[in-house]
């Protein structure tokens, strides 16, 4: 049997799911850099997501705890596509991957891991990012840590300020 060493997967593995919704950090604006957020505005905000699908794959959220579009006041959707367009104009400035996958998942039948409260995911893709791991092992290769990334997106939303 072969073993592939991954030692940060333990942290997802007894991270505590039940202590409630990663995506409501209240006002612990002192905390960003802890809980990965790179940007906010009163009603939105953008977060790295700690177990990606690539490196720089983002999450974006309204503040407010909600599940659905529909419950979305018309300006919580503008400022959350705005902060949508924001994030995919920094990774590109930064990461200049060569696509997006951008997506929201409704409901724990479309694949949501939090359903709970609403956040669109916005995964940069690269031509050959994909490689033999992914087919022959269901195993994605990460080439960057998440603070490395953190580290090299904040610049790029510190100046939209």
């Amino acid at each position: 049997m072969k073993r592939l060493w991954a030692p940060w997967r333990m942290e997802y593995i007894r991270n505590n799911k039940s202590a409630g919704c990663i995506f409501c950090l209240g006002e612990q604006h002192d905390r960003d850099s802890e809980n990965l957020v790179l940007y906010r505005t009163s009603l939105s905000f953008v977060m790295l997501n700690r177990y990606p699908y690539s490196n720089g794959h983002l999450l974006v959220a309204p503040c407010r705890h909600i599940s659905d579009l529909n419950g979305l006041s018309g300006e919580e959707m503008n400022d959350l596509f705005g902060l949508v367009r924001l994030a995919t104009n920094v990774l590109g400035a930064t990461a200049s991957p060569q696509g997006f996958n951008i997506g929201i998942n409704l409901g724990k039948a479309a694949g949501a891991g939090v359903e709970e409260h609403l956040h669109v995911h916005i995964v940069p893709r690269w031509h050959g990012d994909t490689n033999f791991m992914s087919v022959v092992a269901d195993l994605r290769v990460m080439p960057e840590n998440l603070q490395a990334s953190y580290d090299a997106l904040l610049p790029g939303f510190s100046a939209a300020r």
